[in-house]
């Protein structure tokens, strides 16, 4: 990642109040931002994501030890949508595919903040299952960086409307 990418990272943890994470994520975060030294460039991020609620949905993990952290339960979407409904900021989703999944099959997704970088892989985990719901987002922001990454912000902009070739 360049530089602009990693800025357009930190812009999404300043911007939030919280991160919903699947347990493989929590596991590599708790690992590697409490390790952090103070003169590191990744200091700042370290300290807020530090600082800041962590809200882990696992099947498996048994404790959450990472400052801020608390498992949400067998009731995981029930727990997530308690944390939507409470005033304050955002919430996001860092990594955590499954987890993503799950929450655009349940509508519990208002904000795609997506880097697109300039590489096939040709496999690996999908954004999107293949049965997932219909949704239109409209872009909010883009940017192309110095590496070709594309980073962009898209925002829930209601029901879908089809339409067809001859359309005008």
């Amino acid at each position: 990642m360049d530089q602009a990418a990693v800025d357009f990272v930190n812009e999404g943890i300043v911007a939030c109040e919280g991160l919903l994470l699947g347990r493989r994520t929590y596991e590599v975060f708790a690992r590697h931002f409490p390790a952090v030294p103070a003169d590191h460039p990744d200091a700042a991020a370290a300290a807020a994501l530090n600082a800041m609620p962590k809200h882990v949905a696992s099947r498996t993990l048994r404790a959450a030890d990472w400052e801020n952290s608390t498992l949400l339960g067998a009731d995981t979407l029930g727990a997530i949508a308690r944390l939507r409904a409470r005033p304050g900021g955002e919430l996001h989703v860092v990594g955590s595919a499954g987890l993503l999944r799950t929450l655009v099959q349940h509508d519990l997704v208002d904000v795609y903040r997506i880097m697109v970088f300039p590489v096939v892989l040709g496999s690996g985990k999908r954004l999107f299952a293949e049965a997932a719901r219909a949704a239109a987002f409209s872009l909010v922001d883009s940017r192309a960086t110095a590496a070709g990454a594309l980073v962009c912000t898209y925002r829930r902009a209601g029901e879908v409307t089809y339409g067809s070739h001859g359309d005008g």
